[in-house]
């Protein structure tokens, strides 16, 4: 019998967390965010509940070649552009758009041979000081690739910093969709503004709703069912569902007198006697060291908490909230429980110091991954 952990991955979640984008934004375009293979949950597996984007957003060449692989035809975005000259021959094979959001990019462009135009993505930086062109220095940008046989299509994006939360007091787009819309006033081109938290945040906002969700959407964490502005706001209140779960089983149960520990360091003394279970789960699956004594679990469907320090292959829980508790038992460490029950990752992550995205990605390749 194999170690009883695994992954499941929900292409219903999927597909209804797509639609929860579409519905946000009915009249723009959506990518679905695929970058960091699907945000750990897999290309592959995740193609099928995907699959009625738009578009696909990624940033590796390779990734994009998986995803021609299983005949997918419309468009695919880099994200963050190319890296080197030689790149531009497969995007011009494989017909993706990228990301220009610098000067070197367009140098390379000038230079590539092509029978294709490219369609181009220039990004600004608005505000988020990583990637992209000063509002200053976009427009002179745009003239220069509009200026190039190899460009066919220039679209304009830019990445809010702040739109999961309020900025000093004050809406935390608003200054980036300001100095957007000045800087590309009356240039040419699809827009996409909107990652998932201005998607979920602020197409609503007034006057510049409507602004935020331009052309394009950009679904994210959204599409996985996490929630970018968690704890303000929980899964159920955006109507997003779990697209992973993580689950084991209990292994070993042991019954502690109060000032026995609990695992390396004896971070955990008991002060009562209670019973602990063992669960087949640990770093090496992903599971976050450092999540504290007191991070939530699911045992039986029923809500409890780990104990101690988590190890490399496994971690405690209390099961004074479950008594029925054995080995063999179902533990949720996040995502779908049995009986309807449900551990949202955000809630995993938040006691973990972190944030569901990490631990999406952080699945290890050691846990089993299947498709429910």
């Amino acid at each position: 019998m194999p170690r009883p952990i695994e992954a499941l991955i929900h292409t219903d979640a999927l597909a209804h967390n797509l639609a929860r984008a579409r519905a946000c934004a009915p009249d723009a375009r959506v990518w679905a965010v695929v970058k960091a293979n699907a945000y750990g949950h897999g290309i592959e597996r995740a193609y099928e509940g995907l699959r009625g984007a738009d578009g696909f957003a990624l940033l590796d060449l390779a990734e994009a070649e998986r995803l021609r692989a299983l005949d997918w035809r419309g468009p695919i975005l880099l994200l963050e552009g190319v890296f080197e000259p030689r790149d531009l021959e497969l995007c011009s094979r494989l017909n993706l758009w990228h990301v220009v959001h610098c000067e070197e990019q367009i140098d390379w462009l000038s230079r590539h041979k092509t029978h294709q135009p490219h369609h181009v993505v220039l990004k600004m930086n608005s505000g988020m000081n990583r990637l992209g062109f000063r509002p200053a220095a976009f427009r002179q940008a745009w003239v220069r690739l509009n200026a190039l046989p190899q460009v066919d299509e220039i679209s304009l994006a830019t990445h809010f910093s702040d739109a999961d939360a309020d900025r000093f007091g004050q809406n935390g787009i608003a200054h980036q969709v300001a100095a957007f819309e000045e800087a590309t006033r009356d240039l040419p081109g699809e827009r996409s503004l909107a990652n998932s938290a201005a998607t979920l945040r602020h197409l609503a906002d007034v006057p510049f709703g409507p602004q935020v969700r331009a052309d394009w959407v950009r679904a994210g964490i959204m599409g996985y069912g996490g929630v970018p502005d968690f704890p303000e706001h929980d899964a159920a209140h955006w109507d997003l569902r779990p697209a992973m779960t993580l689950r084991s089983r209990l292994i070993a149960t042991q019954s502690l007198e109060p000032g026995e520990s609990v695992g390396y360091g004896s971070s955990f003394v008991a002060e009562r006697p209670m019973r602990i279970g063992v669960v087949a789960c640990g770093y090496a699956d992903g599971y976050p060291r450092h999540a504290p004594t007191g991070t939530p679990v699911l045992v039986d469907g029923m809500r409890s908490t780990t104990v101690g320090r988590v190890s490399m292959d496994m971690l405690a829980v209390d099961l004074t909230p479950v008594p029925a508790a054995r080995p063999g038992s179902e533990v949720t460490l996040w995502g779908e429980g049995p009986r309807g029950s449900r551990l949202p990752i955000d809630e995993v992550a938040r006691s973990a110091g972190t944030i569901g995205y990490e631990l999406m990605c952080a699945l290890a390749p050691r846990v089993p991954v299947h498709v429910a």
